[in-house]
Order: structure tokens, then sequence, then C-alpha cells
């Protein structure tokens, strides 16, 4: 455990943002799968999931959650499995 104040600080600090980041990668995780899972049984839902994937995805890479090139691509790679 940290001993110096500014120390017990920034483990306070870095708890409460892995809670966020959790949470925010647990969104996309679920809004993306929920996507492949429609485009794989070709549902009729799928151009609203594909635009929740796409602000899910918008959100946490404007967050630094994850990387905007990533967000770029899986958002690609999800449109094109909408396409088929």
């Amino acid at each position: 455990m940290p001993i110096i104040k500014s120390a017990k600080k920034a483990l306070r600090v870095s708890i409460k943002n892995k809670e966020f980041n959790d949470a925010t990668r647990a969104k996309v995780k679920n809004a993306v799968k929920g996507l492949k899972v429609a485009a794989k049984n070709s549902a009729k839902d799928a151009p609203a999931l594909l635009q929740k994937a796409y602000r899910e995805l918008d959100l946490a890479a404007k967050k630094n959650v994850i990387h905007k090139n990533k967000a770029s691509r899986l958002k690609s790679r999800l449109a094109k499995s909408i396409e088929k």
C-alpha cells in the first residue's frame, strides 16, 4: 500500500478510472456482440444495433478507453458484416 499522500490519491484515482474504463469496455463489447449475433441471424433490427455499436465505439475512442484506430477498424468490419 502507498505511504505517501500523493501516492494514496493516485491509487484512488487509478481505481476509479479502472472502474469507468471497464464499464465502457463492457458496453462496447456487448454492443458489438449483439450486432454480430443479429448479423448472423440476419435480423431486421441490425441497422439500429449498428448505430448503437457505432455510438459506443465513438464514445470509448473519445474518452481514450480504446484507440481511435481500433474503433474505426471495428466499425468498418461491423459494417461489412451487416452488408453480407
